[in-house]
């Protein structure tokens, strides 16, 4: 599968390999479409959820290669739950947000996706995020 990178001359193209990925997402339908972008980029969704709890749980049980999650849930935050599931290991993650000064402010390092955005936009945030989980 191929996905667009950012170089230093602009976007080039780079193979990228399917993963299986954890979606949060409080709004049911902006989850699906997501999880409908990212199968159709080749990925696998383990799972959607919807809030704090079950993202971490959802984590455990999935064992996901990448997170793709909004900062903002209903019952807390993706960047909290986030926290939680880098306590028992790395996990690569994007965050969705509308609102990318709140996310800068706790996490500076954050692979963070402004809302709205577009296919290649979100394939540019993987492999940054992946990048980020390769240095780490």
């Amino acid at each position: 599968m191929a996905s667009w990178e950012s170089g230093g001359a602009g976007l080039e193209m780079k193979q990228m390999t399917a993963l299986r990925i954890l979606v949060v997402e409080d709004d049911t339908v902006i989850g699906v479409l997501l999880a409908d972008v990212l199968a159709g980029m080749g990925h696998e969704v383990c799972a959607i959820d919807s809030t704090q709890l079950d993202a971490v749980s959802a984590a455990g049980r999935c064992r996901p290669d990448l997170i793709v999650l909004d900062v903002c849930l209903g019952d807390g935050s993706g960047i909290s739950a986030v926290e939680q599931i880098l306590r028992t290991g790395f996990v690569p993650h994007v965050f969705i947000t509308g609102t990318t000064p709140t996310v800068r402010a706790r996490r500076p390092d954050a692979v963070v996706l402004q809302k709205p955005f577009r296919e290649p936009d979100l394939a540019v945030a993987i492999q940054l995020a992946l990048a980020a989980g390769i240095a780490s």
